[in-house]
């Protein structure tokens, strides 16, 4: 009963698993952490766990319900030649869904909306679950398509998934400090949901993009972020250190 404990294949599938679904909800922690953003400082915390709550119960019950998602894969109706599915349409909903959220907050920054704090305390505790709720059915669907191409025990597959959630909730409170404390990682934040949401709708139409290219694309901008934090924060250290000092 208990093979499976020495097997390492098992162990293997399992830690491969956790690390691709931990990539794979970066793009959810982002979202979660933006939409929390807009709420009162005392509220914030909270909205992220029952987020990343949501996003935990939406993927075991996927998982659970592992007959429905295979069925998703069939052909409801034909667009323009192609084949949608349910699948297809969760994918081509949930990005246009993304779009529009992601390019309404870049317009919300550029205009300066929510520097003075009325931005967050006119958001609604409930409206921003409920927008993280759909989006975590978006993002749970990717991820458990990913896990069953992975491994073959729906045990295995559970335990990823709890463990990647878990990383994902502790990792989430300091990843929203960072974004919220620098408005160009903000901004970049949302130009990687924009790039999220035109894959979603791409994925939607069958036309597959490598993942591994969009992720490598994050990173690399995000390493150029990190560089120029760096310069500007030592830039305004030269310059505190040069201004006069007042008696």
């Amino acid at each position: 009963m208990l093979d499976w404990v020495t097997d390492p294949n098992i162990w293997i599938g399992f830690f491969t698993l956790v690390a691709l679904e931990i990539v794979l909800g970066i793009d959810n922690i982002i979202f979660i952490s933006i939409l929390a953003g807009k709420l009162p400082p005392e509220q914030r915390d909270r909205a992220r766990v029952l987020g990343l709550a949501a996003a935990l119960i939406s993927r075991l019950l996927l998982l659970l319900g592992l007959s429905w998602v295979v069925q998703l894969t069939e052909p409801l109706f034909a667009v323009w030649g192609h084949e949608i599915s349910g699948r297809d349409l969760i994918l081509l909903l949930g990005g246009l869904f993304l779009l529009g959220k992601s390019v309404t907050e870049i317009h919300h920054q550029m205009e300066g909306h929510g520097k003075d704090g009325k931005n967050a305390a006119a958001a609604s505790f409930a409206s921003v679950i409920i927008q993280i709720m759909i989006l975590d059915v978006v993002f749970s669907l990717d991820s458990v398509i990913t896990a069953v191409g992975m491994v073959d025990e729906i045990g295995v597959m559970i335990a990823a998934v709890i463990v990647s959630v878990l990383v994902m909730l502790f990792a989430s409170g300091p990843i929203s400090r960072f974004v919220d404390q620098h408005p160009t990682v903000k901004m970049l934040a949302l130009s990687f949901l924009v790039l999220i949401g035109v894959v979603l709708v791409a994925e939607g139409f069958e036309q597959h993009i490598p993942k591994g290219y969009i992720y490598f694309a994050m990173a690399f901008s995000v390493i150029v972020e990190l560089l120029n934090i760096r310069v500007r924060s030592r830039n305004l250290k030269k310059r505190e250190a040069a201004a006069p000092k007042l008696d």
